[in-house]
């Protein structure tokens, strides 16, 4: 007589077809790769046009960055009505925001900076792989000002 074995779950406790960190490290890698080359590919690596886009000098950027919010907006949304489980997790988890003193303080200097050298950390980032080493002053002033949130937010 034939019988089977049921295969028995990993002894860490994960279900049997559950992602191994690998995965989620390398889908994380090929996203932030992606993510980079489409900077690249929109120019927002580059100070001055996101410059002529605060301005209102450029328009072609609010394409870019309406595009990928409605694409965001879409998947979050739609995705976890059309799929059981995300592809590399068990389950969607709630993404729950709260504004309050501190968040309006945050955003508000975020955007100053943003303003005044023409990048966030994305593409400051994206643009040093391009060769754009001036971008190493703006991450400096990224890093000291989360390096400041952080002392103030142990008080």
């Amino acid at each position: 007589m034939n019988t089977l074995t049921p295969v028995q779950p990993p002894a860490t406790g994960q279900a049997p077809d559950a992602p191994s960190a690998m995965a989620k490290h390398l889908a994380t890698l090929l996203a932030g790769a992606l993510f980079g080359f489409g900077l690249s590919v929109s120019t927002m690596i580059n100070p001055q046009v996101v410059l002529g886009f605060l301005r209102f000098q450029d328009w072609g950027l609010m394409l870019v960055m309406g595009g990928a919010v409605v694409v965001t907006l879409l998947t979050y949304k739609l995705a976890p009505r059309l799929m059981r489980h995300p592809v590399l997790d068990d389950h969607f988890h709630p993404h729950p925001s709260a504004w309050n003193r501190d968040t309006a303080v945050g955003a508000a200097l975020f955007g100053i900076g943003w303003g005044l050298c023409g990048v966030c950390p994305g593409p400051a980032i994206a643009g040093l792989g391009a060769g754009n080493l001036d971008l190493l002053w703006a991450l400096a002033g990224i890093a000291a000002g989360a390096l400041a949130h952080g002392w103030q937010a142990k008080r």
